[in-house]
């Protein structure tokens, strides 16, 4: 399944819970970045996503960036992820 059908087939913000939302970032992530992001962390909280975790190129950040955003267009975004 690509990513875009992922975020695709899943419900609107608020239809599904806060878990629900941060296992669907999660999983986009994952596939758009190919697993290169090790300890991948998601949280969901008051109107916000915040992406925890480490990759070995900023190009991987990126990626994780554009997934999570896609995955959850009505949130901000706060990415860090360390790069090393």
């Amino acid at each position: 399944m690509t990513p875009q059908a992922l975020v695709d087939q899943t419900p609107g913000l608020a239809d599904c819970s806060v878990r629900e939302l941060a296992d669907t970032v999660e999983r986009c992530v994952r596939l758009r970045t190919g697993g290169t992001i090790r300890s991948l962390h998601v949280e969901v909280t008051a109107g916000e996503v915040i992406l925890s975790g480490h990759t070995s190129t900023y190009y991987n950040k990126q990626l994780a960036t554009h997934a999570a955003l896609d995955a959850a267009k009505e949130l901000s975004l706060t990415n860090e992820i360390k790069v090393c």
